[in-house]
Parts: C-alpha cells; sequence; structure tokens
C-alpha cells in the first residue's frame, strides 16, 4: 500500500511537472518572452513607407529578440520587413509561377508542417520553398511539426511570410502547388 502512494505521488508530481511546463511554452508570449512561445499576429506586415531596400533591423543578441525576423507578441510589431519593394533578394521573373495559395491565409489558418526542408516543404497538402535568402532564419525549424501561419506578402510580388508559431520568426515562401 505505501509503494502504491509512493507511486501515485511520482506520478503527480511528474504530471503537475509537465502541464507547468506545456502552459509556460504555448502561453502566447508569457514568462516574459516578447517572441514566439504560441503567439499568432492578428494581420501580416504593413507595407514598407520607402522603396529602397536597406539592411532590416536586427535586434540580436538582446534578450528574447532572435537574429531572424521576428514579431513581438506584446506589440505584434513585425521586426525586419521594412527593406522596401525592390529588395532584389525577393525579385521573381516569374510571380506567382506555381498560382496563387488557395488555402487558408491568417490568423485562423494554423498549419502543421507535414516534412520537407528549406527547399521544399509541406504544410495540409501545399507545397513551398523558402527564399534561397532567407535560409539561415529558419535553422531551428522543425519541419514535420512546427505550426505555421501564411500572411501575404505586402512588398514583394509574388512570395508569401509563413511565421512560426513557436518561435515567433518568419521568413518569406513561394507557393509551389499542391
Amino acid at each position: 500500500m505505501k509503494t502504491q502512494h509512493i507511486i501515485l505521488a511520482l506520478s503527480l508530481a511528474v504530471t503537475t511537472a509537465a502541464i507547468a511546463q506545456h502552459n509556460t511554452q504555448h502561453a502566447g508570449g508569457g514568462g516574459g518572452h516578447t517572441v514566439g512561445g504560441g503567439f499568432i499576429p492578428s494581420h501580416g506586415p504593413t507595407p514598407a513607407r520607402g522603396s529602397h531596400p536597406g539592411p532590416a533591423p536586427s535586434r540580436a543578441g538582446e534578450e528574447n529578440h532572435p537574429a531572424a525576423p521576428h514579431v513581438h507578441a506584446n506589440t505584434g510589431q513585425w521586426v525586419g520587413h521594412s527593406t522596401g519593394r525592390n529588395d532584389a533578394n525577393y525579385h521573381l521573373d516569374h510571380p506567382w509561377e506555381h498560382g496563387h495559395f488557395q488555402g487558408g491565409i491568417g490568423r485562423s489558418h494554423v498549419w502543421r508542417m507535414g516534412g520537407g526542408d528549406h527547399s521544399r516543404f509541406m504544410i495540409g497538402g501545399f507545397f513551398f520553398s523558402v527564399a534561397l535568402f532567407d535560409y539561415g532564419f529558419c535553422n531551428d525549424w522543425l519541419w514535420d511539426s512546427d505550426d505555421l501561419v501564411i500572411y501575404d506578402d505586402p512588398d514583394h510580388i509574388g512570395w508569401y511570410l509563413a511565421y512560426n508559431v513557436r518561435l515567433g520568426t518568419y521568413v518569406h515562401v513561394m507557393y509551389l502547388g499542391a
């Protein structure tokens, strides 16, 4: 009987710790974090004001700020998306070459990644490719289990923005078809 009580107490302790960790990881930016943690922006970025490319602002090295473009959970600010419409890194000779993405776009459509890598990954039977210039921004993505939200890119024709819900970071992606 005493052994059963000890096992029950240990099970309860482990379960409580696991639930606490889960709640911290999915608290929508809780725990002092300003990026990621389950936060989903209500909308995509606003169009850049200028048309001249320039370096994206970075707050890498600051607490809770990744080196990748990201969205602040406490303000919804899209950091790193201000290079303007003429950024040569995102120029496409044939925009929408594979058509427009017909799946759900925006906050109410969360997609689970179903495998792949930078060059080709799947969400819900649709395929995308990360912009070559953004490869380094998604090295820590889990290609078979992270949740993504797709947003229209207001500045770069032919591109979408794939926002990683777990990390709070985003990259430019091209729709490859279903």
